[in-house]
């Protein structure tokens, strides 16, 4: 499928406009309920984040996850799950705000921002980026396929 660039920037522009409510109408019918599961999953996602819980991030993720930090870091499923069940990188606490989501047939794109502390090297930070997310549904359940963070 070619886009043109006239409709490319008018995606753009219309993009600061839709409201998470908004997105999810303009999904189409039946995309809301579904834009509900990604939410859902994003959620799940979180609380495995905050418990360094191993199990719940390798069926949250598929096996060719590519996890992009603010930082610039690029980890694969493995190195993802390792930093935290390893406790080299732990998040004491998170929390999402300005979400939106859009599902798009079997996939879906998340932005929120990510506001929290993380622990690396017996050091606490704060943490407050952008993030966009790009989930897939595999199998009937939505698996997260990549996350790329950035500077706010």
């Amino acid at each position: 499928m070619t886009i043109s660039r006239r409709s490319a920037l008018a995606i753009v522009a219309a993009a600061p406009i839709l409201t998470p409510a908004r997105a999810a109408v303009a999904a189409g019918p039946g995309e809301s309920a579904q834009g509900t599961e990604v939410e859902a999953a994003v959620d799940n996602l979180t609380k495995a984040l905050l418990a360094a819980d191993g199990t719940a991030l390798d069926a949250l993720t598929l096996d060719g996850l590519s996890y992009g930090h603010s930082s610039g870091v690029v980890q694969d499923k493995a190195a993802f799950i390792e930093a935290l069940t390893s406790g080299r990188s732990k998040f004491p606490s998170i929390t999402l705000s300005d979400r939106s989501t859009s599902v798009i047939g079997d996939d879906a794109i998340v932005r929120h921002v990510f506001t929290g502390e993380t622990v690396a090297g017996g050091k606490t930070s704060p943490v407050h980026i952008g993030v966009l997310q790009v989930w897939h549904r595999d199998g009937g359940r939505w698996r997260l396929m990549a996350r790329q963070a950035f500077k706010l």
